[in-house]
C-alpha cells in the first residue's frame, strides 16, 4: 500500500508538529480506534487522526516529544509506526508482504494440526488416548501459531479495551482449560456421575478459521495494491546541477535554493524554480490541466513534476523538498484524507458493541446456572458459558467483508477496474453526484489535428510534403500533431532550407523554388502583409468557435491552408455521461481550460453543469459544495491537479494512465480509459454491498438463534444443553454459508 508521508509543519502557536506516519498492526476499524485512543491518550500528544483505508495516522504533539515516544506508546497496544527510514511506504510494504506470508505459514499449519483433532473430537470422542494426542496437537496451535491473538487481547485488555482478538482469546482459552481439565482429572466428572467432555477441536477450528479470514483479506490488500503500483511510476530521485560549470548528478534531497539545475528532454522537472538559460516547451497538464505545453524561456517559471518537451534549459532552483508546488499539493491531499473519519465498516461498528455483549450474556449464563443449576450447577454453568463464547466466536464475522470484498475486488479486476479497499464498495452504490475533469478523462488528453481546409484542394498534395518537412522541424508541441496527422495520410517529407522559428509566432522555410512558406497564427501572417480569402477567414472564426487552436499555413502571397487543432473528446464519453444522467446521477465538468473550450466540450458531451478556469484547489472546494448539499461524490480525474479533490471527495477515481499521485489518492484506478467504466464500478459496489450484508446475516442468524439455546434457554423445556462441540460445527457451518455466499458475485453481470 502506497503512503504520503506529511512534512512536518508548525502547528498553532509554534509549540506542536504535525506529521504522518504508516501504521503496522492494525486489522480492522476497532484497531484504528485503538491506535487514536492509545496516541490521543499519550502525555505530550495533542490529537491523532487514523486513516485506515492507507494505514496511516497524523499525530500533533510537542517539538520535545520524540518519534522513540510515539513507537513506545502505541507499542504498548501491539501497533508500530514506521519512522526515521528513508522510504516509509516500501518499508511498509515489505512489512505487509511478510506478514502475510507469516499469517499464511501460521494457517496452513493451524489446518494440517486441526484435521486430525477434528476427526478425533467428532467421531471418536470417546476415544480415551484420542484425548491425549488431541492436546498436543491443540497446544501448538493455540499458542505457537494462534498465540498472536492471546498477546493482542492482553495489550487490549491493558488499556481496558476488548476487540475480536478478545472474544477469540477468551473462548479458545476457556474451551482448552476445560478440556485440559477433563483430560488431567477426569475423575472428579465421575465421582458425579456425569462423563466429562474434552472440546480441543472447537478451539483449534475457531483459530484456523479465523487466520483463514485473516489470510483473504491480507490476500484481496496485497494483490490489489500491488496490482495500483505497477501502474504507478516513481518520482525523480536524482537530478544534475551545475557546479563549477560542470553537471554533476546528485539526489534530489540534498538540492538546494540557488543550485543551477539541468533539464534535458523528456525529463521530469525535480524542484521549482525560474529559467534561466534556453528554451523549451512543458507540459504542465499535470497540473493545470491544460493538453498544450507551455513556452518556457528566461524568466518564466517551472514547477515539480512538470514534463520538459523538446527542448533543454538550466533554471534556479527556488522552492525545495516540502516547499514545492507539487510538496504543497501532496500535503493538502493528505491533509484532506486525515480529516476524515476512519472507514467504519459495518461488521466493525456491529463487533464494537458485539464482543462486550457476549461476554456479559456469557457471564451471566454463568452466574444464573450457579444459582439454578441444582446438585451440577457448575457443570451446567462451566459448560453453557463456553458454548456461549464459542458459537459467538466472530469466525463468520470476520470472513463476512473480507470474502465479499475479495471477489469484488477479483470482479473489478476483470472488467478494468482496480479496487484499493472497502471503503469505496461501501460507498460507490450511494453515489449521486460526479465530477469528471475534461483534460485526460473526458478528453484524450494530448492535441490532435482536427481539420486541414484547403484554399485550393487541388494544390494539396504538392503542398502537404513542405508542410510535413517544415513541422517535422519545428520544436513547437503543436506541430507533432500535424507531422502525426500527415504521416498517418502517408505523406512523405521534402527538402527545405532556411528553416528559421519566430518566437511566438510560427515557423518559416525556403522551398527549392525559391518561395517561402510560413506555418503559424495570424499574427504571423499580418506581419509579412500575407493575405486571408474571406472563405478561408470564416472558416477559421467557425473553428475557433468549436474552442479549437487555428494554425495558418502561407506562402510568402496568401495563406494556402487553415489547420485546427484540439483535445478529441473519447468516443464512449457522452454515452458514459448520458448513462450516468439516466441513473439519476448529477454529473458535473471541472477544468483549467478556459470558458470557450469548455463550453464546446459541456455541449458535445451533453453537459449540463460545468465550470472552466478553476484551479486544483477550487476543484477540491467544489467537492466539499456538494458534499454540503448531502451529496455522495465520486470525482474522476487523471492528473495533480486533481489529486486534492480526489482525497475529498466521498468515492474517488483514477484513469490508469494518469499520474502517480492521483493514483495513490483514488480508491478505484480505471485501467481502460473508457469512461463507460465508472457506471460499471458503481454497479459492482451495489452487487458487493449486498453480499456483505448477505454475508452478515448469515454470520448472525446462527448466533441470534444458537446463543440463547447455548445460554440454556431451551433446558427448562426439553432438558436440552448445547454441547460446545456442536456449537464449534454451527460456528464452522456459519463460515462455509458465507464463503459460499460470497463466490456467488463472481457470475454476477456488472
Amino acid at each position: 500500500m502506497e503512503t504520503i508521508t506529511l512534512p512536518t509543519a508548525p502547528a498553532p502557536k509554534g509549540k506542536t508538529v504535525k506529521e504522518s506516519f504508516p501504521v503496522t498492526g492494525m486489522t480492522c476499524a476497532a484497531c484504528a480506534s485503538s491506535v487514536e485512543s492509545i496516541l490521543s491518550h499519550t502525555e505530550g500528544v495533542h490529537g491523532a487522526t487514523v486513516n485506515f483505508a492507507n494505514s496511516s495516522v497524523l499525530v500533533e504533539y510537542n517539538k520535545s516529544f520524540t518519534h522513540d515516544d510515539l513507537q513506545k506508546a502505541l507499542q504498548s497496544g501491539g501497533y508500530d509506526i514506521i519512522v526515521d527510514v528513508e522510504d516509509p511506504s516500501t518499508v511498509q510494504q515489505e512489512l505487509q508482504e511478510k506478514h502475510y506470508e507469516e499469517v499464511k505459514k501460521r494457517t496452513i499449519w493451524s489446518a494440517i494440526l486441526t484435521l486430525p483433532v477434528f476427526i478425533i473430537g467428532m467421531f471418536y470422542m470417546d476415544w480415551v488416548p484420542g484425548r491425549w494426542i488431541s492436546l498436543v496437537f491443540t497446544i501448538p496451535v493455540l499458542f505457537w501459531f494462534g498465540r498472536n491473538f492471546f498477546i493482542n487481547a492482553f495489550k487490549q485488555a491493558k488499556h481496558g479495551k476488548a476487540n475480536m482478538d478478545t472474544l477469540v482469546a477468551l473462548s479458545t482459552g476457556i474451551a482448552f482449560i476445560f478440556s485440559l481439565f477433563n483430560t488431567l482429572f477426569p475423575e472428579f466428572w465421575h465421582s458425579r456421575g456425569i462423563h466429562p467432555h474434552v472440546y480441543y477441536e472447537a478451539a483449534t477450528v475457531i483459530i484456523t478459521f479465523i487466520s483463514l479470514g485473516k489470510v483473504l483479506e491480507e490476500k484481496a490488500k496485497s494483490n490489489t495494491s500491488t496490482a495500483i503500483k505497477k501502474l504507478m511510476g516513481l518520482q525523480p530521485k536524482t537530478l544534475k546541477v551545475i557546479v563549477d560549470g560542470e553537471e554533476v548528478e546528485m539526489p534530489i534531497a540534498s538540492v538546494q535554493k540557488g543550485y543551477t539545475i539541468v533539464v534535458r528532454p523528456g525529463e521530469k522537472i525535480p524542484v521549482d524554480g525560474e529559467v534561466a538559460e534556453g528554451n523549451s516547451f512543458v507540459d504542465e497538464s499535470m497540473i493545470t490541466g491544460e493538453p498544450i505545453p507551455v513556452e518556457k524561456t528566461k524568466g518564466e517559471k517551472v514547477f515539480a513534476g512538470t514534463v520538459n518537451q523538446k527542448g533543454s534549459f538550466r533554471f534556479i532552483a527556488e522552492k525545495v523538498a516540502g516547499e514545492t508546488l507539487l510538496a504543497q499539493i501532496i500535503k493538502m491531499v493528505q491533509e484532506a484524507q486525515g480529516s476524515k473519519a476512519p472507514v467504519q465498516k459495518l461488521v466493525d461498528k456491529i463487533a464494537g458493541i458485539f464482543v462486550p455483549v457476549v461476554m456479559a450474556i456469557s457471564i451471566i449464563t454463568f452466574i444464573t446456572w450457579m444459582f439454578i443449576g441444582g446438585d451440577d450447577a457448575f457443570t451446567h454453568a462451566l459448560l453453557t458459558s463456553v458454548a456461549v463464547l464459542v458459537i459467538a466466536c466472530p469466525c463468520a464475522l470476520g470472513l463476512a467483508t473480507p470474502t465479499a470484498i475479495m471477489v469484488g475486488v477479483g470482479k473489478g479486476a476483470e472488467n478494468n477496474i482496480l479496487i484499493k479497499d472497502a471503503e469505496s464498495l461501501e460507498l460507490g452504490h450511494k453515489v449521486n453526484a460526479v465530477v469528471l475533469d475534461k483534460t485526460g478523462t473526458i478528453t484524450e488528453g494530448k492535441p490532435v489535428v482536427t481539420d486541414i481546409i484547403w484554399e485550393d484542394e487541388g494544390q494539396s498534395e504538392k503542398l502537404k510534403p513542405i508542410l510535413l518537412a517544415m513541422e517535422s522541424q519545428s520544436e513547437h508541441p503543436l506541430a507533432e500533431a500535424v507531422v502525426q496527422k500527415l504521416k498517418e495520410e502517408g505523406i512523405k517529407s521534402t527538402t527545405i532550407t532556411r528553416f528559421n522559428s519566430i518566437t511566438g509566432r510560427g515557423v518559416e522555410a525556403m522551398y527549392a523554388d525559391d518561395t517561402m512558406f510560413y506555418i503559424g497564427n495570424q499574427k504571423l501572417l499580418t506581419e509579412h502583409n500575407i493575405n486571408v480569402s474571406n472563405e478561408l477567414d470564416k472558416k477559421a472564426k467557425a473553428l475557433r468557435e468549436e474552442a479549437k487552436t487555428v494554425i495558418f499555413f502561407a506562402n510568402q502571397n496568401q495563406a494556402l491552408a487553415v489547420l485546427a487543432i484540439a483535445d478529441k473528446i473519447k468516443e464512449t464519453s457522452r454515452q458514459a455521461i448520458k448513462t450516468l444522467q439516466d441513473r439519476n446521477i448529477e454529473v458535473y465538468m471541472l477544468t483549467g481550460d478556459n470558458q470557450q473550450t469548455a463550453q464546446a466540450v459541456a455541449n458535445q458531451v451533453g453537459l449540463k453543469h460545468f465550470k472552466a478556469e478553476v484551479l486544483p484547489s477550487d476543484k477540491a472546494d467544489f467537492v466539499k459544495e456538494l458534499q454540503a448539499k448531502g451529496k455522495i461524490v465520486a470525482m474522476v480525474g487523471d492528473g495533480i491537479n486533481d489529486s486534492h479533490a480526489l482525497a475529498q471527495a466521498d468515492v474517488s477515481i483514477a484513469m490508469g494512465h494518469g499520474s502517480d499521485i492521483a493514483m495513490d489518492v483514488a480508491k478505484i484506478t480505471l485501467i481502460t480509459s473508457d469512461l463507460q467504466s465508472i457506471p460499471k464500478a458503481l454497479n459492482l459496489s451495489k452487487k458487493t454491498v449486498l453480499g456483505i450484508r448477505q454475508n452478515l446475516f448469515w454470520a448472525f442468524i446462527y448466533n441470534i438463534i444458537g446463543i440463547p439455546i447455548a445460554a440454556g434457554l431451551l433446558y427448562p423445556i426439553n432438558g436440552f444443553l448445547l454441547d460446545p462441540m456442536i456449537a464449534g460445527m454451527a460456528m464452522a457451518f456459519s463460515s462455509v454459508s458465507v464463503v459460499a455466499n460470497s463466490l456467488r458475485l463472481k457470475a454476477a453481470k456488472i
